[in-house]
Parts: C-alpha cells; structure tokens; sequence
C-alpha cells in the first residue's frame, strides 16, 4: 500500500471533504476522489459514505484511521531522525587510534568535531593498530586513526585507509648527552647507548622500522608508556625513538635530534574504515576535520 493513499484517506477523514482535502493537499478534487477509491479497492472495502454535504467514515474507516495515524506517524518521526542524523543533530562517533595519536591528532580533531556537532555522542578508544582493525571489523568503532611502517600490510580487501600523514621518527636524548647540540644523528653513533622501548624485541617496537642493517640496539629498560619512556631518558637512563606526533608532551630536560636521511624512517599514518561500506555522516564529516589537523603537522 502506498503511503500517499493513507495521507490522502487522514486528510479527507480530518477534514470530513473531499474538497477540503483537495485544497488542503494541493490536489485536485478528481485526483483525491481516485486516491480513496483505490485505497477501497486495494483494501476491499468502503472507507467513506459520500453525503450531499461531504463525507463520513464508515466503521471500516474508523477502524483503519488509528493505524493510518501510527504508520504516518512513525514515517514523519523517521524522516526527522534521517534528517537530523543528516545534519549532524544526533547520533554517535566512535573513534578509535592508537596511542601517539592521541596525543594530540585525534583530540584536536575530536575537539574541533564537537564544536562544529555539539548533537553527535563521541567515545575514543585507545589500543594497537591490529587490535583497531579488529574492533573495526566487528563494528565496534567507525574509524579507527592506524600507524603502519614500510613492513606493515594492510587487507586492501576489509579496510579502506584515508592517509592522513607521514612521521618520522626522532630520537630523545637527555639535554647533557654528548650528542644534545647535534641536529641530525646516525642511529650508529647510539651503539654505546641503552634504548628504553616499549619490549625487549626489538621487533616489537618501534626500532623494527628504524633499524639499518646489522645495527643492533642494546634495550637494557622497558616501558610501555609515553611517560615512562621519557622520565628514563630524562633521568639519562637511556634514548629512545620518539614519533613526531607525540613531541609535543616531550618534557623540557629532553632533547630530540632528528635521524640522518640514511637511517630516516617513516610511519604512514591512515584513517581506517570498513571497506564496501556507505560511511555514517559522522564519519565523512570526522575526517574532514582530522584532515584539517594533519595538516598542521606536516
């Protein structure tokens, strides 16, 4: 059945007119006259008892009215909650990204977002590129801010990537280490120094997209946290890579020197999203604001 011959049966029945309803819907009178009478004939009943004077329901059409009212009803409340989603007037974002994202990249765009979207509810979930893509592929999140090395692979299959930038990585040494004044350095010339880094693999961290051949790391402190990271090289237990995103929140008694061209090693940094997939507004309107901020750290 269509929805129009049930505006046009809840028009005629307000109104009690044919004619009436014609004015009011911007019909003519034949059209209305031919819309009931299909609606009678799809429904196989009499809706309306035509008088000399207008119209009345018969007890089949007083029947129907309430569930013409609550079909109408709940298209309009439908069309207002595409429109607000359209608009940006409500429903949600879930972002997730991995640590130095956050940092500054994604709560500045998350920051702008809200100002812009006051309506939509955020949530902002913290984790590891891998485990990112899995809450991305168990919808979990929307979009979720990734990192990949030149070794890393991602399913061109499940994700689309929407690049947002490059990092480089730096080194963090204490302001007294003997290379501080340096601008550049050579990741050789750290030989004699311990690395603090998240694992005691190399592989696991940082350095497996940094490490030229045969150079070989002596990771003597571990620690998993930014903050930990950097309160040992502060205290001149060690260097480590930093990535440029998390500099910011680099303490002052910390120097960072940049890698030569040779041993330069770069991070792509991408907005992911499920591939195949039509994008809630949330998202394309997120991404235009973390493109926005990634700009300013190019």
């Amino acid at each position: 059945m269509e929805t129009q011959l049930l505006e046009v049966f809840r028009t005629v029945a307000r109104l009690g007119s044919i004619t009436a309803a014609a004015r009011s819907l911007q019909y003519t009178q034949s059209a209305v006259s031919r819309q009931i009478a299909a609606l009678e004939t799809e429904l196989g009943v009499r809706v309306f008892d035509r008088l000399p004077r207008g119209v009345d329901l018969t007890a089949e059409g007083r029947e129907l009215l309430p569930y013409a009212d609550a079909v109408l009803d709940r298209l309009d409340a439908a069309r207002r909650s595409l429109d607000d989603l359209r608009g940006l007037g409500s429903g949600r974002l879930r972002v997730g990204a991995f640590p130095t994202a956050v940092a500054a990249l994604v709560p500045r765009a998350l920051a702008s977002f809200r100002a812009a979207y006051p309506d939509v509810h955020l949530s902002l979930v913290e984790g590891r590129t891998p485990a990112l893509l899995d809450r991305l592929a168990d919808g979990a999140a929307d979009v979720a801010v990734v990192s990949t090395s030149p070794v890393d692979q991602f399913d061109a299959d499940r994700f689309d990537l929407h690049h947002l930038l490059d990092e480089r990585l730096l080194v963090a040494v204490p302001r007294d280490h003997r290379l501080a004044r340096r601008r550049t350095v050579r990741l050789a010339e750290l030989a004699e120094d311990a690395f603090v880094a998240g694992s005691a693999t190399a592989e696991e961290t940082l350095l497996r997209a940094s490490l030229p051949s045969g150079f070989e790391p002596r990771i003597d402190l571990v620690a998993a946290e930014w903050t930990g990271k950097f309160g040992c090289v502060a205290a001149g237990l060690g260097v480590a890579l930093v990535p440029a995103l998390a500099a910011r929140g680099i303490p002052a008694d910390i120097t960072l020197l940049r890698l030569d061209k040779k041993d330069e090693s770069v991070r792509r940094i991408y907005a992911a999203t499920l591939a195949g997939r039509t994008q809630p507004p949330a998202v394309v309107r997120f991404l235009e604001h973390l493109d926005g901020v990634a700009a300013t750290f190019r």
